[in-house]
């Protein structure tokens, strides 16, 4: 049997094509991991900065430490790239706080509440 001469083969560089299918693929698959990561890495320091400018806020109602308890959440959450959205003072000492971060997502921004107060 005879070979066809190369390059006549209706196959010929079908590999090629897949090979860069599947790099795309991976890549695509690579990019969202990444905005996934992302996403996570921006919630946890939302939530990081919630969690700091409660407690310092609760400190600050109970007397602990000096300034106004949603004042000094703000000074915190500033400190932590972050700012307060919201901050309620509950029952006298305990101290709610919402935090948005100044750099906004890709496709949105992180928020994170906390709530501090005295020890149980």
């Amino acid at each position: 049997m005879k070979r066809p001469p190369l390059g006549s083969h209706p196959e010929q560089g079908s590999g090629t094509v897949l090979a860069l299918t599947l790099g795309f693929a991976v890549l695509a698959l690579l990019g969202g991991l990444l905005v996934l990561a992302q996403a996570g890495v921006m919630a946890s320091r939302a939530a990081s900065a919630a969690d700091l400018s409660a407690l310092a806020a609760a400190d600050a109602a109970r007397g602990i430490a000096s300034g106004e308890p949603c004042a000094v959440a703000a000074g915190v959450a500033g400190q932590q790239g972050a700012t307060v959205t919201a901050c309620d003072v509950v029952r006298g000492e305990v101290v709610e706080v919402a935090t948005e971060l100044e750099q906004p997502f890709l496709f949105g921004r992180a928020m994170g509440r906390a709530r501090a107060g005295p020890p149980p």
